[in-house]
Formats: structure tokens, C-alpha cells, sequence
């Protein structure tokens, strides 16, 4: 639909303007910047309020999108990425000095995620790169179920890009690649 292509190229250029996008995922509002501007890196952090030393999330279209993070990964773990996604599967992958320190936190690893989202596979294919995703609340706050939760929560600090949530009941599962640990079920 031409709509939809329309309201992603605004989207698109917010976030290459350093805009702060909230965007609907599998299970609840997320919001994102571009992985790689420190600005709205630093800005995600502030305005939820979270602690900087957590890390955020990658989200992507496609596993492709994700290569430049995932280089020097062996073939049996790339196989098990694959393997969960897309989906709502987030994993805990070695940082190979790619990931910026706000986006990695205080650990070694980053969390990423391939979305089945049809919107977010759009936005990161129009973006041609994957997006920070972090649930659309301020720290202890339960995550916005709805465009209206995000305006209510951060008025016209975000870009909107509105849509439905995908169905999921609650956030992504994230495992730890190397260990294989369940830390978030």
C-alpha cells in the first residue's frame, strides 16, 4: 500500500535526521534510533530513564541486516540463529567491536533480533539496516501497548510510526548464544 510505503520514507527520514522512532513489534510498542548516531543513542537512554550499563537491542528485517554485528560468528551458530528466526527470539551474541558502547552497555555481547513483524520488516528494509528496539516505557514502567500509550508516555519527544502490535503475549525470549541460557522466557 502506498500509505504504508509513505508513512515508512517519513519514518525513515526522522531517523536519519537523529529522530527517536516508537514503532508497534511482536508483543508491545518498541522504541528505536539508529544503531549507529551516539546522539540518539544517548537520547533513547535519557528519555526512558534507563541505566546505560543494560544495553539496547537490535532489531532487523532480515539476518543479513544484522552481518556486520554478527562477523566472526561459526557456522553452527550462525545455523542457530537462523534457525529461530524471524521471530520472537532475541539472542546474546559476542560483541566483535562493531556495537557502539551505548548500545552494548557494560557487556561483551549485544542482544539482536530478526522481527516477523511485516512493519518493522519493512521499516529496517527501508532503512536498509537494522534499528535500536527497546519496549516504549520509562525504567519500572509497564511497556505502551498502544500509539496512545507512547503519546501519553513521551508526547512529541518520538516520531510515530503507528500500527498494530503482531499478537504476540509478551516480549522476545533471549538467549545467551554461547552458553545457551534462557535469561528472559
Amino acid at each position: 500500500m502506498q500509505e504504508t510505503a509513505d508513512r515508512i520514507a517519513d519514518a525513515v527520514a526522522a531517523l536519519r535526521r537523529g529522530a527517536l522512532l516508537a514503532y508497534p513489534t511482536e508483543a508491545v510498542w518498541g522504541l528505536g534510533c539508529d544503531p549507529d548516531d551516539d546522539a540518539a543513542l544517548a537520547r533513547l537512554i535519557a528519555l526512558k530513564q534507563r541505566d546505560p550499563a543494560k544495553g539496547l537491542i537490535l532489531i532487523a528485517g532480515d539476518m543479513d541486516q544484522l552481518e556486520p554485528w554478527l562477523a566472526g560468528l561459526d557456522a553452527s551458530q550462525r545455523a542457530r540463529l537462523a534457525e529461530s528466526w524471524p521471530g520472537p527470539n532475541t539472542w546474546l551474541v559476542p560483541d566483535n567491536g562493531r556495537a557502539r558502547p551505548l548500545l552494548r552497555g557494560e557487556h561483551t555481547s549485544l542482544a539482536v533480533r530478526v522481527s516477523d513483524h511485516p512493519l518493522v520488516r519493512q521499516l529496517c528494509a527501508a532503512f536498509s539496516g537494522p534499528l535500536v528496539s527497546s519496549s516504549a516505557n520509562r525504567a519500572g514502567e509497564p511497556p505502551a501497548m498502544s500509539a496512545a500509550d507512547v503519546r501519553a508516555a513521551f508526547g512529541e519527544a518520538v516520531t510515530l510510526l503507528d500500527g498494530a502490535l503482531g499478537g504476540y503475549a509478551r516480549p522476545s525470549t533471549i538467549r545467551d548464544l554461547q552458553s545457551g541460557e534462557t535469561l528472559r522466557r
